[in-house]
């Protein structure tokens, strides 16, 4: 399988459209204005007297980011409902670990409000806003005590009917992401995933026939895909039992009408076969032998049943790779049978995923299904803001495996910066910024 190279997405993979490619520096300042503007058209991100440095901006931003946390509780619903994209949008495409630790159980709170009290929409962007803040603040121990505090109710909105799909879509998500964070004990992690089960299960029930709705269709994907991130985390034994029941059960999603929920289906089976393989490397492989021992006999009827699963589904996966259905958007057809010729050299041929992510000057490798899951989530949250994260992120760079950020000296040379230390240069950074505010505030005068 040739390496795909990408500058901040996987090519050819499942769902391209929402992993959005950046040019690193120049597209961020672009997103931060987007989100000041939302408070008042009629102010600038920059000020007039010509101050336009970073530390200049990022001080204007979080000014206008406590007006947004305060907006939070106004009365009026689309009102609060802008005020929690704009946080979301912030959190997104800035890492700003220092404000939100700050700040902490004043934004839980204004989630939480929007969770019970706000309906729909608000409940869609409430729910995002708990996961992006246990992403900005980027410990265990924080992202813990926040699930452990809202996991209860978030899993009853997830399997409350009566909440709008698109909010239960954005809940399914939430929970599994900050169920993957936090440092859950395996039958925790379980019951979510059994909660999450039963949510997009109800798409086999209504396979046939009714039309249904798009936000119905998402709540299903997303809830099978945040199943899957939680299956990266389980033990290979685990996993390979899971396999024994679970997969006749997602090839039944392969026949969805949605191509996220049957791509979605495909790279949950193909997580299974990786994580099975890694108990027993034959998984899925006919091993003939003459040897007579009833253990390996045994075992041997197991490979072969096995075997016979295994063809029955590549045959299937070898009719979604090649699918020219003129009933699907071409869209999706091209979507589809890009990652379905993937999930079947991983089935077939044991094959993991080559992809190279390029952000700045260095680049992740993403060389299983697990990792290409996890990588997925993410960027589901973070969109464009993906890269960025990636480069300082120091929670989203442990999980990944990179290490500490780098820091350009401005010689073009880079070096690691360690965790504590750039604690103490935004530290060092607020501290300049309150003198400067300090000093701006004697100077000005009173006016009779």
């Amino acid at each position: 399988m040739g390496r795909n190279t990408t500058s901040g997405k996987p090519t050819s993979k499942n769902k391209p459209e929402a992993i959005h490619t950046l040019s690193d520096d120049d597209s961020h300042d672009h997103d931060t204005a987007s989100i000041v503007s939302s408070v008042s058209e009629n102010r600038s991100v920059f000020s007039e007297g010509g101050e336009g440095d970073e530390r200049t901006q990022l001080e204007i931003l979080e000014d206008k980011l406590k007006e947004l946390i305060d907006l939070t509780t106004q009365k009026s619903s689309q009102g609060r409902i802008n005020s929690f994209e704009g946080l979301c949008k912030a959190f997104s495409s800035k890492y700003m670990p220092d404000f939100v630790g700050g700040r902490q159980l004043t934004l839980v709170d204004c989630a939480e409000r929007g969770l019970k009290k706000g309906r729909g929409a608000e409940q869609e962007t409430a729910a995002k806003l708990i996961a992006l803040l246990c992403l900005q603040l980027g410990a265990v121990a924080d992202s813990e005590a926040i699930f452990k505090e809202q996991k209860n109710f978030l899993l009853t909105l997830m399997a409350d009917a009566s909440v709008q799909p698109g909010a239960r879509a954005q809940i399914c998500s939430t929970v599994g992401l900050c169920t993957f964070l936090a440092d859950c004990e395996l039958n925790e992690i379980c019951g979510v995933m059994a909660a999450l089960e039963t949510v997009y299960s109800a798409s086999v029930r209504s396979l046939e026939g009714a039309n249904i709705s798009q936000d119905v269709l998402r709540m299903y994907s997303a809830a099978l895909s945040s199943w899957s991130l939680l299956l990266t985390l389980l033990p290979p034994r685990h996993i390979f039992e899971i396999s024994q029941s679970h997969v006749r059960r997602l090839v039944q999603l392969l026949e969805c009408s949605d191509v996220d929920v049957r791509i979605g289906a495909g790279e949950a089976i193909a997580l299974i076969y990786e994580g099975a393989r890694q108990h027993d490397e034959n998984f899925g492989f006919d091993i003939s032998t003459d040897d007579d021992e009833d253990e390996y006999i045994q075992d041997s009827e197991t490979r072969a049943r096995q075997s016979d699963e295994m063809e029955e589904l590549c045959a299937k996966l070898k009719q979604l790779a090649t699918d020219s259905h003129k009933y699907r958007a071409k869209k999706d057809r091209k979507q589809q049978r890009s990652s379905f010729r993937d999930i079947l050299r991983g089935i077939e041929a044991n094959e993991s995923p080559d992809i190279r992510v390029k952000f700045g000057k260095e680049s992740l490798e993403i060389d299983s299904w697990a990792t290409k899951q996890q990588y997925d989530c993410f960027c589901q949250f973070l969109g464009s803001g993906m890269n960025l994260h990636l480069a300082q992120n120091d929670l989203i760079r442990d999980l990944f495996g990179l290490g500490a950020p780098l820091l350009d000296d401005g010689t073009g040379l880079v070096k690691k910066v360690k965790k504590g230390e750039r604690h103490y240069m935004n530290m060092a950074a607020f501290k300049a910024r309150s003198l400067a505010r300090g000093k701006n505030r004697d100077k000005r005068t009173a006016v009779f």
